[in-house]
């Protein structure tokens, strides 16, 4: 029971962290780009996403086994020694990899003939880059002893200092290297909070080791998770670094805007499956039926959710982009298109964690493999053509052939009724039409909040009476996000 109420407890810091945490990342994220423009944004967002690409190369996996592995051996008879040497080699290997990665990037970025504001723009993040690689490493370890508290609060801490930093920065127009610079302070921040909280809390020596048989162990461990996080950190960030290459940094600033919008919508199925994975993993061995409910129940609630936000999205882009000021008015067809991939990149989150759950990781792993293949394949023909445009065409093709690859083997893993999912979406469907009719054609007359209100009114009060949803389903829904671990079972039930 303890165990349960923990993951309960677990679930409610890390979905407030998460929600607190986008929305001061997108608040941040609307100020530097009226700030900056689209051509110093894409510079700015260029040097992220060309660090970031190769970051994964340093973790390869690492991270996910020594959350696993110290939950295993923590309650064992002589689990602290083994803790002791699995972080003191996980360490050692990241300090390896760490200094080869950056030598590589800072190679590579000279030898692609960028200017010099970019190379240091890329350096900074490369430091920043090496400091995040470890501090997750060490929060993993208060994972493997299932506490997420210190590191939500770390989490949001670290975007406030970057906000309060950037803020300053832009104020006193000190330019895109001291803007880059606030990124470093806040790693510098959470590295050392990591580093302490494990020394203090959990009373474990951060000593490396260099243990061949030790280091070449734990690599095996990280081959199948290494595969699918690089896969996925090169389908997530390429993308703004082959518009950079081939069409110049303005773009990757146009692209940034609906890139952003999607990025800090999917707290909302994150947080959704943060709840839902271990009741998977658990129905998967002792109750098949009840997998199926949950299942169902995620995919309609995901659905229900995210088919408003995109109607409602394309009948006010024109005055979202207006949050960017004049010169992003080239967004809003990339913001219409990429729009159009949230119902994908909503449900794909379910269908991914009942694959993970279910012991298809090999699966996923595939797929992100052949999704992330394509993407390249797709943005290398459309970006030269479309600019920004061509990158969102990419990221809806890709939503949807994930989606068509995972949720070919869900009825090989359990039987469910999809006829149910279809209705509740054609149902939510039709309802987001009427309300993005309405809110199209009153945003001119009143207020865009009103309108927005008004919509969701519209919406939620059309998908009611067609039968969408019950009173019982929003009970459900609120009892799934409270700790009491008895109330906690009723969103899968």
């Amino acid at each position: 029971m303890e165990k349960v109420a923990n993951i309960a407890k677990n679930t409610s810091y890390f979905t407030v962290a998460l929600i607190l945490q986008k929305i001061i990342s997108f608040s941040y994220f609307i100020i530097i780009a009226r700030a900056l423009g689209p051509e110093d944004l894409g510079k700015y967002y260029f040097a992220i996403s060309f660090t970031s690409i190769f970051s994964i190369l340093i973790d390869i996996g690492q991270t996910n086994v020594l959350t696993r592995e110290i939950a295993r051996v923590s309650g064992e008879e002589g689990g602290r020694a083994k803790i002791d040497k699995l972080i003191g080699s996980v360490v050692g290997i990241k300090m390896i990899l760490a200094g080869l990665c950056a030598l590589s990037v800072a190679l590579l970025i000279n030898l692609m003939g960028y200017p010099e504001i970019t190379r240091q723009l890329v350096y900074f993040s490369i430091i920043s880059m090496m400091l995040d690689t470890f501090t997750t490493s060490f929060f993993a370890v208060s994972r493997g002893y299932h506490n997420l508290s210190y590191e939500s609060i770390s989490s949001v801490l670290f975007q406030v200092i970057v906000f309060i930093t950037g803020i300053i920065i832009i104020k006193f127009n000190y330019g895109l290297r001291w803007l880059m610079l606030s990124l470093v302070f806040a790693s510098i921040f959470n590295f050392l909070f990591s580093y302490f909280l494990i020394y203090r809390r959990w009373q474990i020596k951060i000593k490396p080791i260099f243990n061949r048989e030790l280091m070449r162990n734990i690599l095996l461990l990280t081959a199948p998770f290494a595969f699918y996080a690089i896969f996925q950190r090169a389908y997530m960030y390429f993308d703004s670094v082959l518009l950079s290459v081939l069409v110049g940094d303005k773009y990757v600033g146009i692209y940034q805007v609906p890139f952003k919008i999607i990025f800090a919508l999917q707290f909302l199925p994150m947080a959704f499956t943060a709840s839902l994975y271990p009741a998977m993993s658990a129905y998967w061995l002792n109750n098949r039926e009840q997998l199926s409910v949950s299942f169902e129940r995620a995919m309609n609630y995901l659905i229900i959710i995210s088919l408003p936000i995109t109607a409602g999205t394309i009948a006010l882009s024109d005055k979202i982009i207006l949050l960017f000021k004049s010169g992003y008015t080239e967004a809003i067809w990339p913001l219409n298109i990429t729009i159009l991939a949230l119902l994908f990149i909503f449900i794909n989150f379910p269908i991914g964690a009942l694959l993970n759950a279910c012991d298809k990781q090999r699966v996923n792993t595939v797929n992100m493999g052949i999704v992330a293949v394509l993407s390249v394949m797709a943005n290398l023909i459309l970006i030269p053509r479309y600019q920004a445009i061509g990158a969102s065409i990419t990221v809806l093709f890709t939503n949807v052939l994930m989606f068509a690859l995972s949720i070919y083997w869900a009825p090989k893993i359990m039987k469910f009724n999809y006829w149910k999912i279809l209705k509740v979406f054609g149902k939510a469907l039709i309802a987001s039409i009427i309300m993005a009719l309405a809110v199209f054609y009153s945003k001119e007359q009143i207020n865009i909040l009103i309108s927005v209100m008004l919509g969701g009114v519209i919406y939620f009060t059309l998908v009611l009476v067609m039968g969408g949803f019950k009173k019982a389903d929003l009970i459900s829904i609120y009892n799934s996000f409270r700790k009491n671990p008895r109330i906690n079972k009723s969103f899968h039930e």
